[in-house]
């Protein structure tokens, strides 16, 4: 197969979808893998390491696009991305789908093969494309919270791990996934007082199993909720709905009972958010303020970590690239169940339901394009 690797465009996005090590593998199989120059550059990976690794370079993006059969990413293609998408063509990469009404439309019209890597997903519930970034992406949320609580940049001045005779912070942190138990190892490791709130009371046993005595487990409920973040000084959303749009479980009127200088950081912002005043920014421009609480909507945290964040990435994405690869994505998707689910657009129609619930788009079963 002609596999394309683009160099990333997206604001502040320096990660590289795939590393020298991955490209060796793909063209040790017998495939062709180009890459547009200096693809790899944010991340650390030279040119020079991707030809040694067997690659090709080319010049333009365009060139790449061109030629290829699959094109890997890191992110969703933007808007000027948009026209190079052709019938066909296979795309593999986050999409988020469910947050983007004008991308689904681009990837509707262009008859294109849109695999997400965020629905992924194994038979246990997992989705293994999505864990690499959710645990770089919850580590950041307080690495990036913490940051934002000084004075300097607006926040209320609080240390979270405190000092002896100074009580510590306040973390809140709603749902419970792999993302969550991110945020709570390091909250907990700065010495911050956590509170999680999830729906899954199996899932609060877990947690409550293996996190630290500083970490409390609540039921998520309005009250609970409400009382929580009355407390925070950070809250961190990381409420996920595998190919659909977050639910808004704190409010814009829930702002009032949250302390002034107190910071918001949602996860899930690329999904819709799961506080409602959240939008996406930018690590060139990462936070806003509304009633007086600081929001943090950065939509690839992981972006500014793009050495670890490639290396990591790539440890989950290759193996299904080579299923397709290798098999082509009708087959691929076939035999691999997981992969299977990450198919959302095909040739024009929508075979994903999250995606179709969210734009009333209609809705075709997986089955009938296999």
């Amino acid at each position: 197969m002609l596999i394309g690797i683009p160099r990333e465009i997206k604001p502040n996005e320096n990660r590289v979808s795939m590393v020298p090590a991955g490209v060796a593998a793909l063209t040790g199989e017998g495939h062709t893998v180009y890459l547009e120059t200096g693809a790899g550059l944010g991340s650390g990976f030279a040119d020079e390491t991707y030809r040694g690794a067997g690659g090709t370079i080319l010049d333009t993006a365009g060139e790449v696009w061109d030629q290829a059969e699959m094109i890997i990413k890191v992110k969703e293609p933007v808007a000027e991305e948009w026209p190079r998408m052709r019938s066909g063509q296979v795309i593999y990469t986050y999409f988020h789908f469910a947050a983007a009404e004008a991308l689904t439309k681009a990837v509707i019209d262009s008859g294109a093969v849109a695999v997400a890597y965020e629905t992924v997903q194994l038979p246990s519930g997992e989705l293994p494309l999505l864990t690499p970034m959710s645990e770089v992406a919850g580590r950041m949320a307080v690495q990036e919270g913490a940051k934002y609580l000084e004075r300097v940049f607006g926040g209320s001045g609080i240390l979270l791990g405190g000092v002896p005779g100074v009580a510590p912070g306040e973390v809140v942190i709603i749902g419970g996934g792999t993302v969550v138990i991110n945020a709570a190892k390091m909250a907990a490791g700065l010495g911050a007082h956590v509170t999680i709130l999830d729906l899954s009371l199996e899932r609060l046993r877990h947690l409550a199993d293996v996190l630290p005595a500083n970490v409390d487990t609540l039921y998520s409920n309005r009250y609970n909720i409400l009382d929580s973040i009355s407390r925070a000084d950070l809250v961190v959303g990381a409420v996920l709905l595998p190919g659909a749009k977050a639910p808004h479980l704190v409010r814009r009127a829930d702002l009032r009972v949250m302390k002034k200088g107190s910071v918001v950081v949602d996860v899930a912002v690329d999904q819709g958010g799961c506080v409602e005043t959240i939008h996406p920014t930018t690590h060139h421009d990462p936070t806003y303020e509304v009633d007086g609480i600081i929001h943090y909507g950065v939509a690839n945290m992981p972006g500014a970590v793009p050495r670890t964040s490639t290396l990591a990435l790539t440890n989950a994405t290759l193996h299904y690239a080579q299923l397709l690869a290798r098999k082509g994505w009708r087959e691929a998707a076939r035999d691999d169940g997981p992969l299977r689910l990450g198919l959302n657009v095909v040739e024009g129609k929508v075979v994903y339901p999250g995606v179709a619930e969210a734009f009333g788009l209609p809705y075709v079963d997986v089955e009938q394009v296999l």
